[in-house]
């Protein structure tokens, strides 16, 4: 039985990552499916379905292998937010201008120069 318990855990543990990891990539398809082209927005819908699918079976190794497929095409998308918050920083650090100067200074002792 404790065989049995450890396969039965495996695959809860795969349904559950992949469920996971089929949430993170529509959450963040719908946000940010417009910066991506749509070959890479189709090949991540695809992998969901596919995923999907799987994840209704037993069979281990698809669900993990199916996993992994959603994983490698969501990094387009991955790609697509980090440049969006990194274009994001960049305006926020460009607006952000509040007068203030940073400069070196130089404290003078005016009774040691008289």
């Amino acid at each position: 039985n404790a065989d049995a318990d450890k396969k039965r855990r495996a695959l809860v543990d795969a349904r559950n990552s992949a469920d996971s990891m089929v949430h993170t990539a529509e959450k963040s398809l719908a946000e940010y499916g417009d910066k991506i082209e749509d070959a890479d927005k189709k090949a991540i819908e695809a992998a969901v379905a596919d995923l999907r699918e799987v994840m209704e079976g037993d069979d281990l190794d698809a669900i993990t292998s199916k996993t992994e497929a959603l994983t490698q095409v969501s990094m387009k998308l991955g790609e697509a937010i980090y440049a969006a918050a990194g274009t994001a920083a960049a305006e926020a650090d460009g607006a952000k201008d509040d007068g203030v100067v940073d400069a070196d200074f130089e404290e003078v002792d005016d009774a040691k120069s008289a």
